[in-house]
């Protein structure tokens, strides 16, 4: 019998020690939830501060008053403009009538060249056992009419 009670007295030591070691933990996770709480609210305070230092420094007034003070600008007045027959005229055509536009040619090589499916030449194609549908067959020497090999 005696055997038994320090068995079961044993069992609720070892069980308030498991509770109480949980109840630290627990303890532990909530304390570290309110520091990251009051860090999440430090920062927004920070940023809220920010922003409104942003709204202040960005204020239409404030740049209007350093563009005066610091840039030598002046106003624009009616006369400083001109009439459109005062323009020069087109400057002359250097490409041929009916020839295509060099710069959209040139857009045309740059997209053509970006394609996906195209190779730069950095990396090597990769090799295919089968030829495929789109590509013609290698022609053998003998069909093309012989050469130096024998």
């Amino acid at each position: 019998m005696r055997l038994l009670h320090l068995l079961v007295i044993g069992m609720l030591i070892f069980a308030a020690s498991y509770v109480y070691r949980i109840k630290m933990e627990s303890t532990a996770r909530v304390e570290r939830v309110l520091q990251l709480n009051a860090e999440i609210r430090e920062q927004r305070n920070a940023i809220a501060t920010l922003r409104a230092e942003w709204a202040k420094l960005d204020a239409p007034l404030r740049l209007q008053g350093l563009a005066e003070r610091h840039l030598p600008l002046k106003p624009i007045n009616a006369n400083q403009y001109d009439s459109l027959k005062n323009l020069p005229e087109r400057p002359p055509s250097f490409t041929r009538p009916g020839s295509r536009d060099p710069i959209g040619a040139m857009i045309d090589t740059i997209e053509a060249a970006a394609a996906p499916d195209s190779t730069t030449g950095s990396i090597d194609k990769p090799a295919t056992d089968q030829p495929a549908a789109d590509q013609p067959a290698p022609a053998e020497d003998s069909e093309q009419g012989g050469g130096d090999q024998q």
